[in-house]
């Protein structure tokens, strides 16, 4: 009896081990759904204290929970060799007591007693199993102390990893962002700094308001972007292109990293229009790192310091002018609007990027053809949208997933001009055609109900809007300054400066900030009369746009690296 009850408790003992060894190995606290979903809430809104409680509170559910299965697991195989021992000692007994001398049997013992005194013996031996299986579980459910606490409060003291990890996000904060200058035309790309102290005049050949100037060691026309007193630049050509940065405060070089030898790199460098060159589009920083697009389809993620976090390749890139559309970032995304080719090609592509892997997030095919115009990043209709320009299509995705939200079509000819979104109202240019103001919080087609008025006067070709939120402003390439009202559209002035310009206009303290190709530097005010505040020669050649800081102006010339600084 001791045998089969010591063999049966075993056995079942095991087989509750194995199942809770599975069940351990599904329910790892880290794989749990529950405390994925929370990750991904938290990821896109960090600064949701209730989702950052609710995160804690399930994980330390979780691991409570997982550490109580380990500890059953444990005190299971103890059971278990505990068990295996007594059936080994009965089994010695019922081998060493079959030796005694042998005894009458019971005549009267049939078949039929046998077959029911073996019934109850397995129905006992069941039984005992069950009760002895049942009573140590019950006791190690209550017995089972864990090492965290049980009250979340007291979490302060006893942090997961997974919370922790949680709480250093892996991006820059909007306040942050803005206090920079971390892609084409600021945190937002729409040219405006929130700065209210850049310099009024200047004058470089005397020297004054001139805080350092600095000759730039590789070409390319990208524009500077500046994070925490470091300022960013590509550069380069075909052989060898590079990611530059220097002091924002000296202009002094800190470091330069070519960026060669990207996995999946054609085995032949693709040849590049001299007129855009490999560094035409705009670096990005998410504040954790600096991402590099090259027109030989080159994508490099550098650390602040200069250390290469990884890269890949596009491959060769079909565009005829070269690829000029500058990157953005999201809340650690890194997005990547890559248009070529003709429409019907489908090689267009829209990406979404892990910024510290390098890993696709998700990506959308785009029917369009190439276009040289950056995508940016909005907050409208209560959700994140990435908003492209592509013939004939302005569209908005939702930055989490690439869904697409919404289409206008309104685009002809070769779209370079980006689009900016300010006071609700998201500005389009049609190159040298329109200008339109959209609404974007519609759902699918909505060209014909959500354009709320266009323009068709002194349109630009080349370069992007500017706005304070009560005016438009645009510059076209001959130069032709026009201010039109923001509420419908109607033009209020128009100057014409009859010089060449391919550098979009900056706003700053409500002034407009030009700079030519053969170097005169304009400030203008940014209001509803015409007036000229400032004008000098610099004695270079601007064709990146420029770039805002906190008491001052940094300038991308052909020939020189600027910073212009207030007194």
């Amino acid at each position: 009896m001791t045998a089969w009850v010591a063999g049966a408790f075993s056995v079942l003992v095991g087989l509750a081990m194995l199942l809770s060894h599975i069940q351990t190995q599904l329910n790892a606290p880290l794989q749990s759904p529950q405390l994925k979903q929370y990750k991904e809430e938290l990821r896109l809104n960090p600064a949701d204290e209730q989702k950052k409680q609710s995160l804690r509170e399930v994980d330390l559910r979780l691991r409570q929970q997982h550490f109580r299965q380990l500890a059953r697991v444990r005190s299971g195989a103890w059971l278990v060799v505990g068990g295996i021992v007594v059936f080994l000692f009965a089994m010695y007994q019922v081998a060493r007591l079959e030796n005694r001398r042998p005894r009458p049997e019971r005549k009267s013992d049939s078949p039929q007693e046998r077959a029911a005194r073996a019934a109850t013996k397995a129905r006992w031996s069941v039984a005992a199993s069950g009760a002895a299986i049942g009573a140590v579980l019950f006791i190690l459910s209550l017995g089972r102390s864990t090492p965290f606490p049980e009250a979340a409060p007291k979490l302060a003291k006893v942090v997961s990893p997974a919370a922790a990890a949680l709480a250093a996000v892996d991006f820059a904060s909007l306040a942050e962002l803005e206090r920079n200058w971390p892609r084409f035309r600021g945190a937002d790309g729409s040219g405006r700094s929130a700065f209210t102290n850049a310099p009024v005049k200047w004058d470089t050949q005397a020297g004054s308001g001139l805080g350092w100037k600095r000759a730039v060691p590789a070409g390319g026309f990208g524009s500077p972007i500046v994070w925490d007193a470091r300022v960013f630049l590509s550069g380069g050509d075909s052989s060898q292109p590079e990611v530059l940065c220097f002091n924002a405060q000296t202009g002094e070089s800190l470091w330069r990293q070519a960026v060669v030898n990207v996995p999946g790199s054609p085995p032949k460098a693709p040849e590049v229009p001299e007129t855009s060159g490999i560094a035409a589009a705009t670096m990005a920083t998410d504040g954790q790192r600096v991402y590099a697009m090259f027109a030989n389809g080159a994508l490099a993620a550098f650390t602040l310091e200069g250390k290469l976090v990884w890269s890949k390749s596009f491959g060769p890139l079909k565009n005829p002018y070269g690829h000029a559309t500058s990157l953005a970032t999201w809340q650690g995304r890194l997005i990547v609007q890559l248009d070529q080719g003709e429409s019907e090609e489908g090689r267009s592509r829209l990406y979404a990027l892990d910024g510290s892997t390098g890993q696709v997030v998700w990506q959308r095919p785009r029917k369009v053809p190439s276009s040289w115009a950056s995508p940016i990043v909005i907050e409208a209709a209560g959700k994140a949208q990435v908003i492209t320009l592509a013939v004939p299509w302005v569209i908005g995705y939702a930055a989490a997933d690439g869904t697409e939200l919404w289409r206008v079509d309104c685009l002809s000819g070769e779209v370079l001009p980006s689009p900016i979104f300010v006071a609700g109202m998201l500005f389009v240019i049609d190159p040298s055609n329109k200008l339109l103001a959209i609404r974007p919080d519609g759902q699918g087609d909505v060209t014909k109900t959500h354009v709320i008025w266009t323009a068709e006067e002194n349109i630009p070709d080349i370069t992007s809007p500017v706005s304070n939120g009560e005016l438009i402003f645009t510059l076209t390439s001959s130069g032709l300054l026009t201010a039109f009202d923001t509420k419908d559209g109607k033009k209020q002035w128009e100057h014409d400066f009859e010089m060449e310009f391919h550098a979009s206009p900056g706003l700053a303290a409500n002034r407009l900030y030009l700079f030519s190709q053969k170097g005169t530097a304009i400030v203008v005010e940014a209001t509803r009369q015409f007036h000229e505040l400032f004008r000098t020669e610099m004695g270079d050649s601007f064709h990146a746009s420029p770039a805002f800081v906190q008491n001052g102006i940094v300038l991308r010339g052909l020939t020189n690296l600027w910073e212009i600084r207030s007194p």
